[in-house]
């Protein structure tokens, strides 16, 4: 089957990092069998954040976005880069669906004349879904929501909300990374869903670990990851695990503000923030540490956790949150605490730098639903269930 994959979050040449859990699952699903092209939806518009923090900083910005070429080749997978213009993000991303129609069907005209594809895969129902509705391809539509779509565009605004409710309305089938999310989607009118988790890859042996004890959390740094909680966990360890160290893989708005936060607990010295890293060095870095910390809200999936857990690293989450709640179900290795518990989390950290049977059990975990090649089987699957469903 030939499968024309449409998403936002994807990577380009200003980020490489930007959305690449969907770049793998699309080399998951042509592993599998399906034959796949990519269009991007380029907002060639830098964030207001970037302006906020600077003339300079908008100017290499925007530069950055510009600079994208139309094409690319990744992985031996073909991407096409299409830019489109629509308002500030704030008030307005509901609506970003409409924007990106005019063009993305212009896009994917071009592509059916030379790559005659069967279906159009959506990552997101906004924007990537609501504008391959509007574009009006006709072809069946596949729409995978990986959290945005429930925590914050349907609730976030009417035209948010009407804009998910029409991409998951008109989908033949919605894909959801976790139990969780599927039960979201149903009550948002999806009308066919079914669980496609995603994966990674399995490392063949156990990376050699820092020499310190080290916590680590992976992820963009913005306030629903709670880096801050983790930050305070690790400073009422000190007189425990004196030599415990906690490094934070990943770039954000928040990173002043959790430096001043280590600054001030008097642990500044024991907080590396390495910044945003390659995808394979940001692997390497984590799977060196000796447990991941990210008890985040919000959470749909968490390709973080199951990375870290496939290195042999125990885990820990947030209870009630879709993602954990999903991994949970499969094995062990995953620790849930409280929402906001420090104590709880600095109790779990110290439980796991001592547990000796937790790695293990994290990688069982993995290996037993979490791998790219579980992932693009059961995406082909989906495929194929959208095809022969009327």
């Amino acid at each position: 089957m030939r499968v024309a994959i449409v998403a936002e979050f994807y990577p380009r040449a200003a980020d490489p990092v930007l959305g690449v859990w969907a770049h793998r699952q699309a080399i998951a699903a042509r592993d599998a069998g399906a034959d796949v092209r990519v269009v991007v939806l380029h907002r060639p518009i830098p964030p207001l954040s970037a302006a906020r923090r600077g003339p300079r900083t908008a100017f290499q910005a925007t530069r950055s976005a510009l600079a994208q070429p139309p094409r690319a080749t990744i992985d031996g997978i073909e991407i096409t880069y299409v830019p489109f213009v629509a308002p500030p993000r704030p008030g307005s991303y509901g609506n970003w669906g409409r924007w990106a129609a005019p063009s993305l069907a212009i896009a994917l005209r071009a592509l059916r004349r030379r790559f005659a594809f069967d279906l159009v895969h959506a990552h997101n129902a906004v924007p990537a879904g609501e504008a391959v509705r509007r574009a009006s391809i006709g072809r069946p539509l596949v729409v995978s929501v990986h959290g945005g779509d429930v925590f914050h565009t349907a609730p976030g605004s009417a035209a948010g909300g009407e804009a998910v409710r029409a991409a998951l309305g008109c989908a033949r089938l919605v894909l959801a990374n976790s139990a969780g999310i599927e039960r979201r989607c149903r009550v948002l009118g999806a009308p066919a869903t079914r669980v496609v988790r995603l994966g990674t890859d399995l490392p063949a042996e156990r990376a050699a670990p820092y020499r310190e004890p080290t916590v680590v959390t992976t992820g963009h740094l913005i306030a629903r990851k709670r880096h801050a909680d983790v930050v305070r966990a690790v400073a009422s360890l000190s007189r425990s695990h004196p030599a415990l160290r906690y490094l934070v893989v990943g770039d954000g708005p928040e990173r002043e503000a959790l430096r001043d936060l280590a600054v001030k607990l008097g642990i500044a010295p024991r907080v590396e923030l390495a910044g945003q890293l390659p995808h394979q060095e940001a692997l390497r870095r984590t799977r060196r540490a000796h447990v991941l910390a990210m008890p985040s809200t919000d959470e749909a999936f968490g390709v973080a956790y199951v990375e870290a857990m496939a290195g042999w690293l125990p885990a820990i989450a947030t209870r009630g949150e879709p993602g954990p709640e999903e991994i949970v179900s499969v094995g062990g290795g995953l620790t849930l605490v409280p929402a906001g518990d420090v104590d709880a989390i600095a109790a779990a950290i110290g439980a796991l730098l001592d547990d000796r049977e937790a790695g293990g059990q994290a990688r069982a975990t993995v290996e037993r639903a979490f791998s790219w090649e579980q992932c693009g089987a059961a995406t082909v699957a989906a495929y194929e269930q959208a095809l022969g469903a009327p």
